[in-house]
Order: C-alpha cells, then sequence, then structure tokens
C-alpha cells in the first residue's frame, strides 16, 4: 500500500489538483464552506478552544479557518536573548548538522542545500557545516509562520518545483523530496547572522504567502524568481522573534538553516518531538 501511495504521487497531476482545491478553499460557500469546516474539525480533531474564533460558522471560507488565528497570549514567545524560539506548531521531522552541502531528509536520504535554497553557491554557502531543523505542519496544526529571532529580511527566492506531500511517508521515499516541492526562500540578517527560513509547498497546499509581499504563489512559475530588499529605509522589513512573517493554505514544512557555530538545540528536541510556536527551541553558542 505504501509503495502504491508513492507511486501514484509520481502520476497524478499534483498542481492541477492543487489549484483545484485552493479555488475550492478560497470560494465562500455558506453551508458548503461551514460543512467542510465541520468534517475537517472532526476527522483531525483540531481544538477549537485555541482558536480565536471557535465556530465553524466564524469562517467565511475554509482558507479563512485553515489560517485561523489563535487566541491572544495563548503561544507567548520565549523572551530570554539567549533562545531561539520554535517558529511553528508541527512536528520535527529531522534537525542537526549540515554536512557541508547536505542535509538529511530520512534514513537513507539527504538533498542539496545549495539546491533548497535556488541553485545559487554564494546563497548556500554561509550555512554550509551549519544548523538545519526541518518541522512538518500536519492538517491539524495552526498554519502560521512566526520568526524564531529578530531579522531584516535580505533576499526572498521563488523556487518552482513539484508538488509531492511532504508526510513522514514520502520524506523516507521520495529522494530529494525538500529541494524538489515549490518553495519560497527567505533570507534574514539576524544577529546570529544569516537564517535561512524555508517555506516548502506540498500536494494541495493552495497558497504559500509572506506578511510583506501577501500571496507568492499561486500562480505557480517555471523560473526561479528572486527580490532583494533594502536593509534600512522605508521599505526595509524588520520583523521581531515571534512576529508572523508567513502562512501556509493547507499544511506543508518550515526549514531553518543557520551559519556554523550560532546556535545549538535543546536537548528536548529530536525528531519527532513535538513543536508549538513561542517555545524555547535553541540556545546562542558563544
Amino acid at each position: 500500500m505504501d509503495k502504491f501511495k508513492i507511486t501514484l504521487q509520481y502520476i497524478m497531476p499534483k498542481h492541477l489538483i492543487s489549484r483545484l482545491v485552493g479555488f475550492l478553499a478560497a470560494a465562500r460557500l455558506g453551508f458548503i464552506s461551514h460543512t467542510l469546516i465541520k468534517l475537517f474539525i472532526r476527522a483531525y480533531g483540531i481544538n477549537m478552544a485555541e482558536a480565536k474564533f471557535e465556530n465553524a460558522s466564524d469562517y467565511k471560507s475554509f482558507n479563512e479557518f485553515f489560517t485561523r488565528p489563535l487566541k491572544d497570549g495563548l503561544r507567548p514567545v520565549v523572551q530570554d536573548d539567549n533562545i531561539i524560539a520554535h517558529p511553528v506548531d508541527g512536528a520535527i521531522s529531522q534537525l542537526g548538522k549540515i554536512d557541508g552541502d547536505k542535509l538529511i531528509q530520512a534514513k537513507g536520504h539527504d538533498y542539496s542545500l545549495q539546491a533548497l535554497l535556488g541553485g545559487l553557491s554564494e546563497t548556500a554557502a554561509p550555512y554550509q557545516n551549519g544548523e538545519f531543523a526541518c518541522i512538518y505542519l500536519a492538517p491539524k496544526d495552526y498554519h502560521r509562520i512566526h520568526m524564531p529571532v529578530a531579522g531584516t529580511l535580505r533576499e526572498m527566492i521563488y523556487v518552482p518545483g513539484e508538488l509531492f506531500s511532504v508526510n513522514p511517508l514520502t520524506a523516507a521515499n521520495v529522494p530529494g523530496l525538500f529541494a524538489r516541492n515549490e518553495r519560497v526562500v527567505t533570507i534574514f540578517d539576524t544577529e546570529l547572522g544569516p537564517m535561512a527560513l524555508v517555506l516548502v509547498g506540498a500536494t494541495i497546499v493552495a497558497s504559500i504567502e509572506t506578511v510583506w509581499a501577501g500571496t507568492i504563489t499561486p500562480p505557480t512559475g517555471k523560473e526561479i524568481f528572486r527580490w532583494s530588499y533594502p536593509a534600512t529605509g522605508a521599505n526595509a522589513v524588520h520583523l521581531e522573534k515571534g512576529a508572523e512573517m508567513g502562512r501556509f493554505k493547507l499544511g506543508s514544512t518550515v526549514i531553518l538553516a543557520f551559519a556554523p557555530d550560532k546556535i545549538e538545540f535543546l536537548p528536548q528536541q529530536y525528531p519527532g518531538a513535538v513543536t508549538r510556536m513561542g517555545e524555547a527551541f535553541a540556545a546562542k553558542k558563544h
């Protein structure tokens, strides 16, 4: 059955299906939207007591529900300046040392840092032999992404690609998964040096957005696009630790990369560990 699921992903029209789902998820269908939301809540056991708006009828579309805000103060951000915060609710897929240009995807699989970040050696060079973390957001999770540390945006890169599922089964069976899927790469300058924060698309991920540019995809591109941002002035994008930086419309994966000798992950962080946005994730190296 697992082999069948993987084979099906190779042959199915993933972009077409994802965009169709996205169209339906964005539509305001009244009773139909509210019914779908209720079914989704029941199927995935979503704790709506955490949501700012608890009732299915409070949301005009499925997308509004899926990107729902949480109650104020529900995810306090660790205040210690020496601690890096979790950027999302989810579960850690992998984390640890970047082996030169290689990141671990799953047992027996790795992928290229340079490919992940858009193909330029100069983009990847600062993170070689550094630290990385890959966090999977399940359908039930809160789908807004927040800053683990304060940073100033230097560059955003749209990288076209496939839309394989990013669940654990697919990660264990599709080589180079995260460097194959459509993604949005963001590069921030922080007090820890450069930080890459990558938002990876997946099957039926209808949209990836950032707070400064809005919707990046769709539409789906065929070429890599790069945007540069100033460090100062009216057009600079500076986000504080814990600030929202983007969101997924339907779930996916976030990958973080740091330069060598800048951070160390806390002992309670390991593959399979549940994450909650704002909680302690890593510590600065001194």
